[in-house]
């Protein structure tokens, strides 16, 4: 891949935070060249991509519009989407090897049985197939299935089509290592080294009550030089939309 790794991060207005910090790790730790861009759910709303009801047992704002991702690219190459509770302690270039055509999307294929009731700010903790599954996508947004991904299907699917990724065969779902979406408190530490990718899912050192999570010193740490570059992150998202809608505009005509 020659272009920048593009990367879509769920942004939650009760975390910014997070996101911020989500980006500044991945940033400092890429050898290779990221375009980082935040899904607002605000900013979905207000172009009329997303219609949704509001789902009161949702965690995030980003519980369904992280599959506008393939949209918001163009359905063009590969993108990867993220929560914003990641943080990135190691190079992900590798995930550039993860490219087979035959793969509508990469995932960690956890088999994840949450222990708490409760998760980040008193939200309640669900259990299902696949959960986290889509916590971390690679998505190749050029095939057919990940193509499905359209906003009025994004918008009018359920929470268990879209998170089991039901929109998929199971064989055109292929397999990350784990490195890249370590579930803390229940993933088993490395016995050497770091993840390359810690994910929050049950809470954060954001949180109050998260305060001695696995690795949360490693998480304050990005803190003070994190907000760089957040200022142009509305716009970068318009631009990515409005970029996608002319590549799409194109391809219509030329069809």
């Amino acid at each position: 891949m020659s272009e920048p790794l593009r990367i879509f991060i769920g942004w939650d207005s009760r975390e910014p935070i997070a996101y911020d910090v989500a980006r500044a790790s991945a940033l400092k730790h890429s050898s290779i060249p990221l375009e980082i861009v935040p899904i607002k759910l605000q900013d979905l709303v207000e172009q009329g991509a997303y219609t949704r009801e509001v789902d009161p047992l949702a965690s995030t704002e980003f519980t369904y519009s992280r599959f506008f991702t393939p949209w918001l690219a163009g359905y063009k190459g590969w993108a990867l989407f993220c929560d914003c509770d990641f943080l990135f302690l190691g190079d992900i270039a590798g995930l550039q090897s993860y490219n087979d055509p035959s793969k509508a999307v990469y995932c960690v294929q956890h088999d994840y049985q949450p222990k708490d009731s409760v998760k980040m700010d008193g939200k309640v903790q669900t259990s299902y197939p696949r959960k986290n599954w889509s916590s971390c996508m690679l998505f190749n947004c050029e095939h057919p299935s990940t193509r499905k991904l359209t906003p009025e299907l994004v918008n009018r699917e359920s929470g268990a089509y879209l998170h089991r990724m039901q929109w998929a065969a199971d064989d055109e779902i292929g397999a990350l290592p784990t490195d890249y979406n370590w579930l803390e408190g229940w993933n088993e530490k490395p016995e050497t080294g770091l993840p390359k990718v810690v994910h929050y899912t049950r809470g954060g050192p954001w949180f109050k009550d998260w305060q001695n999570v696995d690795y949360a010193d490693l998480w304050r740490k990005p803190i003070a030089s994190s907000r760089a570059g957040s200022l142009s992150d509305r716009q970068n998202i318009w631009s990515f939309s409005m970029r996608s809608k002319v590549d799409r505009d194109h391809d219509r005509n030329a069809s």
